[in-house]
């Protein structure tokens, strides 16, 4: 990847783009693998954020020249689809566990990514971003609290939650 921080902005955006699509597929299957009502309902809500988010990613991708790169969103497309299909077979704590790691994952990419977006000169664009990565924040909590309340949960090594909630006003804190 290039120094250039406008380069690296683009190619994290690529990657948030198609991880998105990935995590919408596996939030789907995830949603359906699970009994409880109330617990489909917020993992469908999950999902249609995750959408939500991939439609700005693609406006921000198109503010700046760029597209997504059809390599990846194959792939990632798949991975999701895949993940989404293993959520019937693997039971209710490997999906939640999974889905914990990845939203830790996710609120650094987009945390990342608002600091690029001030390095290559767009800062109209930190305030989105991180608007994104407080919502990423909350769906690692809500899958780390639902390992956590698991009996086997418990024992399964978590990464730490990645930062509270900030605003472009409060500035990129580690």
């Amino acid at each position: 990847m290039s120094d250039d921080p406008r380069s690296r902005l683009v190619a994290l955006l690529q990657l948030a783009y198609s991880g998105e699509l990935a995590a919408a597929r596996a939030y789907a299957g995830h949603a359906a693998s699970v009994w409880d009502a109330r617990e489909r309902d917020e993992i469908r809500a999950i999902e249609d954020e995750e959408l939500a988010h991939r439609a700005s990613v693609g406006e921000l991708l198109a503010s700046l020249g760029a597209a997504p790169s059809p390599r990846r969103e194959r792939v990632m497309g798949a991975i999701g689809s895949v993940l989404g299909t293993l959520c019937h077979v693997t039971g209710w704590l490997l999906p939640m566990y999974g889905a914990a790691r990845l939203e830790t994952k996710n609120v650094k990419e987009y945390d990342d990514a608002a600091a690029l977006a001030t390095a290559s000169g767009h800062p109209e664009m930190v305030e989105h971003l991180l608007a994104m990565a407080d919502v990423e924040l909350a769906h690692e909590r809500y899958f780390k609290a639902k390992v956590i309340a698991h009996r086997l949960g418990r024992h399964l090594p978590l990464p730490r939650c990645t930062r509270q909630p900030i605003t472009a006003s409060q500035g990129l804190a580690s």
